[in-house]
Order: C-alpha cells, then structure tokens, then sequence
C-alpha cells in the first residue's frame, strides 16, 4: 500500500450548513464547533449552520469557519485509526494541517485565522484589488504576461497554481483586467473572474503579512508530529520557526497546490483523503495525476461509507 496524505480544503468551499450532520450526531466533532465559539466570543456556529451565505463569505468569517469544519471531520475520521503520513492544506487550509499535525492548539488557530482574514480584509480598500482564474494558459507564459502588465504599472501576479491548465492570478483590478484581455495572446481559454474582496497571494498583502507576523510571533508551536507541505514552497516542514516563516510569506506569495501535489506523489502517496467542505482539492488532484485515489470526506455519510469501503 502506498502513502496517505490528508488534504485541508481553503476559501471558497465554504457551504451553509457545513458539518452540521457532524454537529448533531458526532459528540467530538461537536465539541470542536462548541470550542470555536468559545474562542471567539460568538456563535461562529450559528453562522455556518444557517447563513447568511453573504456572512459566511466575508473572509474573516470563511476562514475560522472551514477550519472548524475541517478540524471537526478529522475528529470524526480518528475513529478510523488511519494516520496520514503528510498533510497539506490549500491557503488557509494550511492552518488546518498544522492543527492535524499538532503544530498549532485549535483555539490558538482559530483566533489567528480570524485575525488573518482581517488583516487581508483590511490590506487593500475595497475594490481596489482582484482575482480571476486562467484557465488552459501554459504557467511560464501566463507568469511572463504578468511581469510584463506588472512592469507597465498595474500589478498582477500568479496567486494559485492549483493543477494543469489553472492558474489563479491576483493583483490591482487593472491588472487582472489586462490578464483577462491579453490572455489570449497566450493560449488562455477563458478568463474567468472571482468573487473575492481581496488580492489574495499577491504583494499587494505585504501589509497584512506584516500584522500577521506579529501574531504568530506570540503563538506557541510545537515541532509537527508528521511533514506539513507547505504552499510556499511545495517543500515539508516540521520546525516552529520555519513554519512561522512561510506562514507569513504564504498571505503574498503563491500557493504552489500543483507542486504540493506533484512532490507528494513523488514521495510515494497514492491516497488523498480531503477533510472538510467541499471537493474542490479532489478535483484538482485528479486532474494532476489521474491515477492517485482522491477522496473528499466532508460529511458522517461520506465517512462512513469511506470506512466501510475501506473495512471491505
């Protein structure tokens, strides 16, 4: 049998209603929903369990909420007794690793990820900044395409390189307006603008990476009882003051998901289980290597008959 990594999904496969079967029928996986609005000081759960979706969108929000998520469907899949041999998270979803891979106290990433969101909420006024995904544009290309609308003034950058043929770019909206008009000069298919209220992954949040690195500065770390693939580097790493490091450069840098993908199959993985909302990661996997066994695990349905298949 090959290696097991568990993936932790980021912004944009938050849900109304996500892990609320967990909430109900799962009393470990509820205790952690109990003790994130404990650490925050309001019913974060009220929020996930019944909207509004707006709320649930505003970043600051998404991300202690889907690392709640997240948090409560590992706790739910323990009873398994499968223990990863790496974890990876895609943006905020590394957050969710280095809880799963003893790094971080829950409550400690909670309150950061909240703070996190703030701050990037905060780093550009509104409006100001955008994302889009390329779909179908070669990365060398669209990165040189970049530099070069970046060089004329308007700065856009690579944010997501999450699998072959999509790439997310972020930056100033003219930017990513130039992206979106030029970028059939480079084999793009479509451009397809995101909903976001930021430009997320890009230097336009150095600001946001500034206050960040003063909060995880106070936190305490532990050494990770198993690798964490980071998104700055598509590298593992274990110690606390490199993990604070690329933590920082994670909130302006890109998120390298292809790479995380492809160095953990070099490794020997060949089973990616997604802990959390959604099945975004799942997809993009598959469309790395059609070969490695990738599922998503976001319910007590889908894992319980993931436990059955694999009891089978």
């Amino acid at each position: 049998m090959g290696k097991i990594a568990f993936v932790f999904p980021g912004q944009g496969s938050q849900s109304v209603g996500m892990g609320q079967d967990l909430y109900q029928q799962h009393p470990a996986a509820k205790a952690y929903f109990d003790r994130a609005d404990e650490a925050l000081g309001f019913k974060l759960s009220d929020l996930i369990f019944q909207g509004p979706e707006q709320e649930l969108k505003i970043t600051y929000h998404t991300q202690p909420a889907l690392l709640t998520t997240s948090i409560a469907c590992l706790e739910a899949f323990k009873a398994a007794g499968i223990t990863p041999d790496y974890v990876a998270g895609h943006s905020l979803g590394e957050y969710s690793a280095l809880v799963a891979a003893g790094v971080l106290e829950f409550e400690d990433a909670v309150r950061t990820v909240r703070a996190r969101g703030e701050f990037m909420e905060q780093a550009v006024p509104g409006g100001l900044g955008a994302m889009a995904a390329v779909l179908g544009a070669e990365r060398e290309a669209l990165a040189e395409l970049c530099s070069a609308i970046t060089a004329g003034g308007s700065v856009v950058e690579l944010a997501n390189v999450n699998c072959p043929g999509q790439i997310v770019v972020s930056g100033s909206k003219e930017g990513v307006a130039a992206v979106a008009e030029r970028g059939k000069e480079i084999g793009a298919k479509r451009v397809i603008p995101l909903e976001v209220s930021g430009p997320f992954h890009s230097s336009l949040m150095k600001p946001a990476s500034e206050r960040l690195a003063d909060v995880l500065a106070g936190l305490n770390m532990s050494e990770a009882s198993m690798p964490v693939v980071a998104n700055v580097t598509a590298q593992p790493v274990t110690q606390p003051d490199d993990i604070r490091r690329l933590l920082v450069e994670q909130v302006y840098s890109p998120v390298l998901w292809e790479d995380t993908i492809t160095y953990l199959i070099a490794q020997g993985v060949d089973t990616f289980i997604e802990l959390g909302s959604g099945t975004v990661l799942a997809g993009l996997i598959k469309k790395v290597d059609r070969s490695v066994k990738a599922v998503s695990l976001g319910s007590l349905d889908a894992l319980e008959k993931f436990l059955q298949e694999a009891h089978a």
